[in-house]
């Protein structure tokens, strides 16, 4: 049985730490990261000449490409809306019982997450939330284009969410936390 954890989040609110501890939790056996932004940053990088690495990185890098790469990102976009999606989930290890998608970020991706794997019977979708302070201290500042752009704020009001993880205090983290571990627990047996 497949679980497939989307989280969505604004930038610095803490979506890879999250996967990251999932997968520590889980272990990389049963539990593998997915990033939407890597088949992005690929394609983008090999058109551009650029170090996919450093794109990949969180240093500074990516953030003088990033509009730039948006913009690129939603021309592809308009031509198939799930490319991205398509790739990720074609270069994912099919045997692995979890899948975390990091870095959902548009409602189009979240529609294809749910319908490809027979709706919410399957899919955990968790929103993660940081207060910009807490989002600034990790290095975050405001960048018009990008901020907001649909890549950042498509998922902002969207109500459905399975679970708000509030990544900026450790008390709450840690009680999200649990309870995602209890939700994504529960989408696994209900498949066995």
């Amino acid at each position: 049985m497949k679980c497939v954890v989307v989280l969505s989040g604004k930038r610095k609110s803490g979506k890879d730490y999250l996967a990251s501890r999932l997968q520590s939790h889980y272990g990389a056996h049963r539990c593998q990261m997915l990033h939407l932004a890597y088949p992005i940053k690929r394609q983008y990088a090999l058109d551009h000449g650029l170090d996919l690495g450093r794109l990949m990185s969180t240093d500074g890098y990516k953030e003088v490409y990033r509009a730039d790469m948006v913009r690129w990102g939603e021309q592809r976009r308009a031509e198939d809306p799930h490319v991205f999606c398509n790739d990720i989930v074609n270069s994912a290890d099919p045997e692995i019982p979890i899948w975390i998608v990091c870095d959902l970020r548009r409602r189009s991706d979240l529609a294809f997450f749910t319908e490809h794997f027979s709706g919410r019977d399957k899919v955990v979708c968790a929103r993660v939330w940081s207060d910009e302070a807490t989002r600034a201290s990790r290095g975050w500042t405001f960048t018009p284009g990008v901020d907001d752009a649909p890549t950042e704020c498509d998922l902002d009001t969207w109500q459905h969410w399975d679970l708000l993880v509030d990544n900026g205090d450790h008390n709450s983290f840690d009680e999200s936390f649990r309870q995602l571990l209890s939700l994504v627990d529960s989408k696994l047996v209900l498949g066995e």
